[in-house]
């Protein structure tokens, strides 16, 4: 995203948090409720030209880039604003504890031999359809998960009520060796991304509303730096989104892999 499309967006939004048309921010305030057409009307206000999809807006910022720092600046210690959907076209910014998912340094890095088409590798547009790719065609969801996956559907765009629309990265579905079966939304993110709280939430109803047989397993990747990818099984307890279990992944050709390695696996 350009500067300026980010620099736009961001007074969008911050004129809506604030602007006491919108129901706006109070000390003391924890939800500021409003809708899609309330965007239109503070892109009028500040005579700012909308995007043709006004969705992209709250996408961004919801997804891509940081809150405007005057939000930012209203947030309590260990707490901090986030935008939820609130229904069909309309949405919230929520005060939430900060929940911060990142990848684990520390941990081992897993090596696994490379089965992507070099063609794939050569063409992907962006980091987020490079990380699904390398996903899909190395079975990364079947080794982490520990069960056969198969992918169901890219780029998912549905309504979930009272949530409205969201999009899934891609949907797996997939079955074990006692038979049950599993609904896998994955999300992606680029070594810059954050993995999101937010939709994290959002594919867990999602799958509990459209697959209500499956068990949901939401897993989320990450590109993380020296072409480790980051893999990680998420959960909602309390509120908040917790890792069940994270994985560091390295592809490789299958030569780099030595038997003293294959030896510690084991172990």
């Amino acid at each position: 995203m350009s500067e300026t499309k980010e620099n736009r967006y961001k007074q969008l939004v911050e004129h809506i948090f604030f602007d006491a048309a919108f129901g706006g921010y109070r000390p003391g305030t924890t939800e500021i409720a409003f809708a899609r057409p309330d965007i239109e009307r503070a892109a009028t206000a500040l005579k700012i030209e909308l995007p043709k999809n006004v969705g992209d807006v709250l996408y961004a910022i919801r997804y891509r880039t940081p809150m405007p720092k005057q939000v930012v600046d209203t947030q309590p210690e260990g707490m901090e604003w986030i935008i939820e959907g609130d229904g069909r076209a309309r949405y919230k910014f929520a005060l939430v504890p900060i929940n911060r998912i990142v990848p684990n340094k520390e941990l081992a890095t897993i090596k696994v031999p490379d089965a992507t088409p070099e063609i794939i590798g050569a063409y992907a547009l962006n980091d987020e359809q490079a990380l699904l790719a390398r996903v899909r065609y190395n079975r990364l969801i079947d080794v982490f998960l520990g069960v056969t996956a198969y992918s169901l559907q890219s780029h998912m765009r549905t309504s979930v009520a009272g949530i409205g629309q969201i999009e899934i990265d891609e949907v797996y579905v997939g079955i074990d060796r006692h038979g049950v079966q599993y609904v896998i939304p994955v999300q992606a993110k680029g070594g810059k991304d954050q993995l999101s709280v937010v939709q994290t939430k959002q594919d867990l109803a999602c799958c509990a509303e459209k697959f209500p047989d499956l068990v949901c397993r939401t897993v989320s990747a990450q590109f993380m730096d020296d072409d480790r990818m980051a893999m990680f099984e998420l959960a909602v307890q309390n509120g908040r989104v917790c890792v069940v279990e994270e994985k560091h992944y390295r592809l490789v050709p299958a030569g780099d892999i030595t038997a003293d390695e294959l030896r510690g696996y084991r172990r």
